[in-house]
């Protein structure tokens, strides 16, 4: 139920996805969805769930076996890949606050965090910067990702390009980031 559910949001859009329109979908009458799902907040939340778990192992599988600029490349693409590929399910993670730790969605948040704190490592990112990093590269590849959704970019630039420039900008940042302080030389007198 929930599949089905997922995939008429990314057909239809999330904010019209109705507990009607998925009993139309599946060829039940709408109390009968009753019997599976607690109504349509419920719904809402166990495709988040849903979502936030299929990005987990979508990012999660292609930073496997890199390191660095690969990794980061490589978690960027499969996260666009996924919000491109799935915008209903993925409209449904945005604002969904866990329940408790146990919470499915909190699982799979930590999951899919887990797999951008492995592109930080490799990036040698000192922890106290760890958070802000993680927030970095969410903005990034959430902005990205949701505008070209959206159709948001209008220019004539090339989109796949402009990904590219992304990747490499956050990749000299994070870079910057775990260098070493280099101590200025003291000013002549």
């Amino acid at each position: 139920m929930v599949a089905a559910a997922a995939a008429l949001a990314d057909e239809v859009g999330f904010a019209h996805l109705t507990m009607g329109l998925l009993a139309e979908r599946v060829g039940v009458r709408t109390p009968s969805l009753y019997k599976h799902v607690g109504g349509q907040e419920d719904l809402n939340r166990r495709i988040a769930a849903l979502a936030m778990s299929e990005a987990a192992d979508a990012v999660g599988g292609a930073v496997q076996g890199y390191a660095g600029r690969d990794a980061l490349a490589a978690a960027a693409r499969a996260f666009r890949a996924f919000v491109l590929e799935h915008p209903g399910r993925y409209a449904a993670t945005i604002g969904v606050e866990p329940a408790d730790r146990d919470d499915p969605m909190a699982v799979a948040s930590r999951r899919l965090l887990g797999a951008f704190r492995a592109v930080l490592r490799g990036y040698e990112t000192p922890e106290s910067d760890v958070d802000h990093a993680l927030r970095m590269l969410r903005s990034l590849c959430h902005g990205f990702a949701t505008l070209q959704a959206a159709d948001g970019f209008q220019w004539s630039a090339d989109i796949d390009e402009s990904f590219e420039w992304l990747i490499a900008f956050a990749d000299r940042g994070l870079r910057a980031v775990a260098a070493p302080e280099v101590s200025s030389p003291a000013p002549p007198r």
